[in-house]
């Protein structure tokens, strides 16, 4: 049997208790200290009347108390349910309602997005905050969680096949499901990690992932198990994140295409020495191949791209080639297929298919979910791709593809020539809107550098047309100062399409550029400039 979280971090604690775990604020927590506070904690649970099956609801940013938690919760088997930071009280409700939470552990900064919810649902005895004013809010500190349980109450060790954690995905599909993972396919998970990243024990780690996430939580889980240090940030920060590399020579930087933006373009103002990275990884989101090249000569280290989802990590390794490309990890079961099931020829598009002790175990109470994503003990993703030996290229999710007068359009591919035909364009993305004649067209939006001006949109679309078939190339393009992002920071796409359907496409900060597209299946286009 593969390790189990649990087990990984008692394994440090036998062998070397005293070596650094991870660093948060300066301050130093050994394996020993991490594992003494989560057994303090699930003693607390326990006393408390929680146990295997229970749900227990993390609210927090990136902090000590959050991994306390989830040990604490792994100790006891209760299910962690972390609850995204960014949601809004009108989003964490109806969660609280399906989740009907044994106890509630977060922060003050946080709490009041649920504060509301109705007794009923979360007892006030229930809620534990950290690091706040807690009599003001009726609420408990953390601190007491301390208090009660003994040993006895720890001594059934949990099943390695029952939930351990729900990831709540972000919805971009109708209500949020909560994905669940149990300890084994946790343990599956962290071992392809190290397999697949070849983490070295000189390697030193920087996580600013948020936790809530599968993204962090099976990073730190993966630098646990494997026992090296990293160091905690509560959340991301570009001039933090490069201040800290700089300072505890960290050699892994992992975070999504959107940060790395910015990390550049701090680098750029003020250079810290960035000498110790060895590598830096994007996921989430296709990162354009520009971004990717920029940030790798800036930083002296390769950004390499990493797909992953909630549902499976660990499957796929990081491509070692510009571009939305993965590798497949040794030991993991993939195939690609079309339509009908039938797995495609090198070269062909066709959707990825996972399958193995990593994947997840099914969607929480709801089997009809499920049921249509784990079909014979494969899972299918949605996501399409392209196979090129042992490589695997990102086309778009099955959702997202634009299907133009019977042809099938990337997004991605799109994206990529927006970004590379134009030094002014930061960032792109595309979307298909409905035609009732060709069944959809193809609309962009695109973030300029700043001091760019809008007149620049009618050159961006003529150099794009020379680098695309002429029924790929945006009949519209609109200018945003910022892309919307779902709480997985991947480009919220769902909001792009209300944004391109709208009668008025000004709306939104759009503006549109004056040009004439002629495609060879349809009418001219006169694209209007500047705001209607």
């Amino acid at each position: 049997m593969k390790t189990t979280p649990a087990n990984a971090l008692m394994h440090h604690v036998e062998t070397r208790p005293d070596a650094t775990a991870f660093v948060f604020h300066d301050d130093v927590w050994s394996y020993g200290r991490l594992a003494a506070e989560a057994e303090r904690v699930a003693r607390g649970l326990a006393a408390r009347g929680v146990g295997p099956g229970d749900r227990v609801v993390l609210h927090m940013v990136n902090r000590p108390e959050m991994l306390v938690a989830y040990y604490a919760c792994f100790r006891v088997g209760a299910i962690a349910a972390p609850l995204r930071t960014a949601f809004t009280f009108a989003e964490l409700a109806p969660l609280l309602q399906r989740l009907k939470p044994a106890l509630y552990i977060g922060e003050i900064g946080l709490y009041g997005n649920i504060a509301p919810v109705d007794v009923t649902i979360l007892p006030p005895n229930k809620r534990f905050v950290v690091n706040g004013n807690f009599e003001d809010h009726g609420v408990q500190p953390w601190e007491a969680l301390f208090d009660g349980g003994t040993e006895d109450d720890l001594l059934v060790p949990p099943a390695s096949y029952r939930p351990a954690v729900l990831i709540n995905t972000s919805g971009t599909t109708g209500q949020p499901k909560f994905v669940v993972h149990t300890p084994a396919t946790l343990a599956a998970t962290t071992n392809l990690m190290i397999e697949g990243w070849g983490l070295s024990d000189d390697d030193i780690m920087i996580l600013a992932m948020p936790m809530a996430h599968m993204s962090g939580l099976g990073c730190f889980l993966a630098f646990v198990q494997f026992g090296i240090p990293f160091v905690l940030l509560e959340s991301f920060d570009a001039d933090t994140v490069l201040d800290i590399i700089e300072r505890y020579r960290c050699t892994l930087q992992g975070g999504f295409p959107s940060q790395y933006a910015a990390l550049l373009e701090r680098q750029q103002i003020r250079p810290r020495n960035l000498a110790s990275l060895r590598m830096c990884i994007t996921a989430a989101d296709a990162c354009p191949i520009e971004l990717q090249k920029r940030v790798t000569a800036t930083f002296g280290a390769p950004l390499y791209n990493l797909w992953g989802a909630t549902e499976v990590v660990g499957s796929l390794t990081y491509g070692l080639q510009p571009g939305p490309v993965s590798r497949i990890t040794k030991g993991a079961r993939v195939r690609l297929v079309d339509d009908d099931g039938n797995e495609v020829k090198d070269g062909e598009v066709g959707e990825l298919l996972i399958r193995g002790e990593n994947v997840f175990d099914g969607y929480w109470n709801d089997p009809e979910a499920t049921a249509s994503s784990l079909k014979a003990g494969w899972y299918y993703t949605g996501d399409l791709m392209r196979r090129e030996g042992d490589d695997l290229w990102f086309v778009s999710r099955k959702r997202d593809i634009i299907i133009r007068g019977g042809t099938n359009i990337s997004p991605v591919e799109v994206e990529e020539a927006l970004v590379a035909c134009h030094p002014a364009v930061e960032q792109a993305a595309v979307v298909g809107v409905p035609d009732i004649v060709l069944g959809q067209r193809v609309y962009g939006f695109v973030k300029l550098l700043p001091g760019t001006g809008d007149t620049i949109v009618s050159e961006i679309l003529g150099r794009v047309a020379t680098r695309l078939a002429a029924y790929k190339v945006p009949e519209d393009l609109g200018i945003l100062d910022e892309m919307p992002r779902n709480a997985l920071s991947k480009v919220d796409r769902n909001v792009l399409q209300t944004m391109a359907c709208q009668p008025d496409r000004a709306a939104g900060h759009a503006a549109f550029a004056g040009a004439l597209v002629r495609q060879p299946d349809q009418r001219p286009t006169l694209q209007l400039a500047g705001n209607r």
